[in-house]
């Protein structure tokens, strides 16, 4: 995971997301890097129309492919089609 000072508006990330509906699932989602709107100067993730913070909570990656490997750690094998690109 990358420290979040290298972090810019506009950069487009890859977060590993748990399904609110279903804990047991994870995936791989693309989110873009945002200022906070309701505190300006401030950093956030905006993924699925909702801001979440951008902090040491969130697994934030560059690539996919960090992502991925990532996922495949602590997750296993990511066939089956529980990563979404």
């Amino acid at each position: 995971m990358e420290q979040r000072d290298t972090f810019q508006p506009g950069n487009v990330v890859y977060v590993m997301y748990r399904n609110p509906h279903a804990q047991d699932v994870a995936n791989v989602q693309e989110a873009a890097v945002v200022e906070n709107p309701e505190t300006p100067g401030e950093l956030c993730l905006f993924l699925y129309d909702t801001y979440y913070p951008l902090d040491e909570d969130m697994a934030v990656y560059h690539t996919e492919a960090e992502a991925e490997k990532a996922y495949e750690y602590y997750f296993g094998s990511s066939e089956g089609g529980d990563i979404i690109g």
